[in-house]
């Protein structure tokens, strides 16, 4: 692993630090950025995710998807989990906790858009971090990588149904045309033009050209990340110093749906008599978010001071040290499987 990947929990929290303390000190710069929209798309943002996804989607070999056969079951469980377990809970915990639990301590439109940002991370599986998180347990990257690429093939086309189904189960209107684009802008394209990238480069097939592009393009991604986390934040700094309970309110959701995700995952893995280098990387796909896709679209939905924003953003505070958790009780439980 490279420096990044090895202290990643450490550069997301100065990221996190900079972009409150930022955003704190010169509201008006963030207030800037803010009004470079175009139909309801911050276009900074959309710059920045796109900087992040895209060499994620040019290491995606959807050839790859060929070998499925080959070891069906730990894919059956990714697709299981991802679209039929997990959206669903996500939207059912943030009824639960904003609709009941924490009724008194929100109103009831700050209430409704928290519970937008969690169905909106809900339905939005990873595809990237998981490399990091799959690398981590070591796990099988070649199954891995067809995991993500059915992942993301079914995201184009279930993402904006799902999203729409239970945003309006919630009482949300659901603006469809920017749901719709959202989906062209942040998985279709990135995931076209990421194939059209690997095959121009990897056309003899010794992955050669395509590895020296990825070496180039590995700084601008992991910047991309960082100033998105950094705006993020900074964008929601006077919300998160006033109000850090908001926070918390959140977070304890955001958390038991997380950990039990996993377990789930992990007790039907055992169950099904997966390798652990299969397991691990299921596990970790169908718990971890793909907070970029989530983030663009709370934006694109209900503008960047949302609660439906906030609460994507926390997705990002939690899921890093979450994950790490995770990849560190994946680890010590090695033995568990065959």
């Amino acid at each position: 692993m490279g420096l990044f990947e090895r202290y990643l929990s450490v550069w997301v929290a100065l990221a996190i630090t900079v972009g409150i303390v930022a955003g704190y000190i010169m509201p008006s710069a963030f207030s800037l950025i803010a009004g470079f929209e175009y139909a309801h798309v911050n276009i900074v943002i959309a710059v920045l995710i796109w900087l992040m996804i895209y060499p994620m989607m040019v290491q995606i070999d959807f050839s790859s998807i060929k070998y499925v056969g080959k070891k069906p079951k730990g894919l059956v469980l990714t697709i299981v989990i991802n679209w039929l377990i997990k959206p669903f809970t996500m939207a059912l915990l943030g009824w639960l906790f904003f609709k009941g639990i924490f009724a008194d301590f929100v109103d009831p439109q700050t209430a409704t858009e928290y519970i937008a940002g969690m169905i909106l991370l809900g339905v939005a599986p990873c595809t990237a971090m998981v490399f990091v998180w799959s690398q981590l347990t070591k796990g099988d990257a070649n199954y891995t990588l067809v995991q993500v690429s059915i992942n993301d093939i079914i995201m184009i086309f279930a993402f904006a149904p799902i999203a729409g189904l239970l945003l309006g189960v919630t009482d949300i209107t659901v603006p469809w045309d920017t749901l719709l684009l959202s989906v062209v802008l942040y998985v279709l394209i990135p995931l076209v033009a990421g194939a059209a990238t690997r095959k121009k480069l990897d056309k003899e097939d010794d992955h050669t050209c395509l590895n020296n592009f990825l070496k180039v393009m590995k700084p601008y991604s992991i910047i991309g990340l960082l100033a998105t986390v950094a705006l993020l934040f900074g964008f929601q700094s006077q919300t998160l110093i006033e109000k850090p309970e908001a926070i918390v309110l959140i977070a304890i959701p955001l958390l038991i749906q997380t950990y039990g995700i996993f377990a789930i995952a992990y007790i039907a893995a055992k169950k099904m008599g997966l390798a652990h280098n299969i397991a691990a990387p299921a596990c970790m796909i169908a718990t971890s978010n793909f907070f970029e896709l989530a983030v663009a679209v709370a934006i694109s939905l209900f503008g960047l001071h949302s609660g439906a924003a906030l609460a994507t953003v926390v997705g990002v505070l939690v899921e890093v040290p979450v994950m790490l958790s995770l990849v560190y009780f994946a680890n010590k439980t090695r033995h568990w499987f065959n």
